[in-house]
């Protein structure tokens, strides 16, 4: 199984960035993306259930978007009005297992600058 995320860079505050997570190797499962600043935690940003409902951690909410597209194997996240405090690299993640996701991309950085 294999996960590639791609569009991450450097912005500056209140820009928008989307990043892209193309998977293979599964079928579609529940996925997700997190985040990892520099010294802290990897964190929850978005989830995507098989039901179709999302769930964002609270920092995020109104600014991102999680979305897929089954026919490209891809899952998305829009990320607008961005913040300096959503500086970190981004992870997508799928197949959750007792609790833990199996599968992670190697992750993309984003930078807000200003």
């Amino acid at each position: 199984v294999h996960l590639v995320e791609s569009g991450g860079g450097s912005v500056q505050a209140g820009g928008s960035l989307k990043l892209s997570c193309v998977f293979s190797g599964t079928s579609f499962c529940e996925m997700a993306w997190y985040r990892q600043a520099r010294g802290q935690e990897r964190e929850m940003v978005a989830i995507l259930k098989l039901s179709g409902t999302e769930i964002y951690t609270d920092s995020v909410k109104g600014r991102f978007t999680i979305d897929q597209d089954r026919s490209r194997d891809a899952l998305y996240l829009q990320m607008n009005n961005l913040k300096s405090e959503d500086t970190a690299v981004y992870y997508c993640a799928a197949c959750p297992n007792s609790g833990q996701y199996l599968y992670w991309g190697q992750g993309t950085q984003v930078a807000v600058t200003g």
